[in-house]
């Protein structure tokens, strides 16, 4: 997911927005208001009270009657409802479709059984992250895959240029990219019980990065035991003609306790799970090594290489990074992007990249880049906001256990 600001954001809207500030998000997020598209779910949205705003070129909900805070708290003891329909879906297929997709990111696909999925980078050759995202082999020549919105327009010529090189060459791989569909994220405790109601597949036996093609609400869709929250959850491809019946079907399952939440609440619950927002925490010039992403490079990849930028990223792997993600804890008002991370001796150190108030733990978390070395967890830091010094420290994430649902 990509996008600044968020948290910070949505409390601005809280605090009642002068005309000047609207003014002043309608340039952050890079879109006028006649110019922002609308998912199928906007009318849903603005009657259920949502507060719009520009993200990525869409018109999206922040926050609607509840408070971030109180949305946050409620996905990880009940649940959340969340349109993301401004990401993109897409498929590869063709009997190549791997060998391809795997000359551009870093999972080893070739290796995932058949409806399993992962996360992914995709790299450009300095070793620099192009956009982070989850593929899923449904079979050994189908990939699906949901790129961030606000990389929509990049990754998908960056795919095309690749496609077209491939194929001149006699490679046998095509694409269609699912615009006829949208894509819900059902996330918390709740979410498997109130979504069982409205399948007969029996979702106990589908585990984290599971796919599925099955029926949901009477309607045929691709379901994803996944989410950005650090919550057990689902997201749901779903024809867009029957979006809005599956979100209503599924607030009316739960007795209103799963709740329809924005993307101020899901900026919070990403960054108390640790998990990277593109644009932010990860970029072009950041490695997944970098990014603490190691993890995500399959071996059978770090022994081939075979990705753009594998040079670089395999002698990391062997070396070390220079600079490294890490997460803080942190005292006085809550770090933000660019703020400064010094030593106890006010040297620079690095730089906090995301960064707000965790509602769960009641206080200040952030993650950013510091020099090696400096990234084991106790080290103290100053965190510089505002051109005053704030005591922090290294701590390990994720800041909130994740719950994750896997086989026992």
């Amino acid at each position: 997911m990509r996008g600044g600001g968020l948290w910070q954001l949505g409390q601005s809207i809280t605090r009642n927005l002068t005309h000047a500030d609207k003014k002043t998000i309608v340039r952050r997020c890079f879109a006028s208001e006649a110019d922002l598209k609308k998912t199928v779910l906007y009318d849903f949205h603005v009657s259920h009270g949502g507060k719009m705003v520009p993200f990525a070129g869409w018109s999206m909900p922040i926050q609607y009657k509840d408070s971030i805070m109180d949305s946050t708290i409620n996905c990880r003891e009940n649940g959340s409802l969340f349109d993301v329909s401004h990401m993109c879906g897409l498929s590869l297929k063709g009997k190549d479709s791997i060998p391809f997709l795997e000359k551009l990111v870093i999972a080893d696909v070739a290796g995932l059984a058949p409806g399993t999925g992962t996360l992914t980078v995709f790299t450009n050759e300095k070793g620099g992250s192009i956009d982070d995202s989850v593929v899923t082999k449904v079979t050994n020549d189908h990939i699906y895959l949901v790129v961030n919105a606000g990389c929509r327009d990049k990754d998908l010529a960056h795919i095309e240029e690749h496609m077209k090189a491939f194929t001149s060459k006699g490679g046998d791989v095509s694409w269609h990219i699912h615009d006829d569909r949208s894509l819900l994220a059902l996330q918390g405790p709740l979410a498997a019980p109130v979504l069982q109601h409205l399948t007969k597949e029996d979702l106990s036996k589908v585990y984290f990065s599971d796919f599925k093609v099955i029926d949901i609400n009477g309607s045929t869709c691709y379901l994803t035991r996944t989410g950005y929250t650090g919550e057990d959850g689902f997201e749901i491809s779903v024809p867009s003609e029957h979006a809005v019946d599956l979100a209503k079907a599924i607030l009316d399952k739960s007795e209103n306790k799963v709740r329809l939440t924005g993307l101020g609440a899901r900026d919070s619950l990403r960054l108390e799970a640790g998990l990277c927002l593109y644009g932010n925490d990860m970029e072009q010039h950041i490695s997944p090594v970098e990014a603490g992403l190691t993890w995500a490079i399959g071996k059978r990849r770090r022994a081939e290489g075979g990705f753009l930028g594998a040079e670089v990223i395999l002698k990391q792997i062997e070396e070390g990074p220079s600079i490294r993600r890490v997460g803080f804890i942190s005292s006085g008002p809550p770090a933000r992007s660019h703020s400064e991370i010094q030593d106890e001796k006010g040297q620079n150190i690095g730089e906090i990249t995301s960064g707000g108030f965790s509602p769960c733990l009641k206080k200040n978390i952030a993650m950013g880049y510091v020099k090696s070395g400096l990234h084991k967890a106790g080290t103290k830091v100053k965190i510089v906001i505002r051109g005053k010094s704030y005591d922090g420290s290294v701590t390990k994430m994720p800041f909130v256990p994740t719950k994750y649902y896997k086989p026992s």
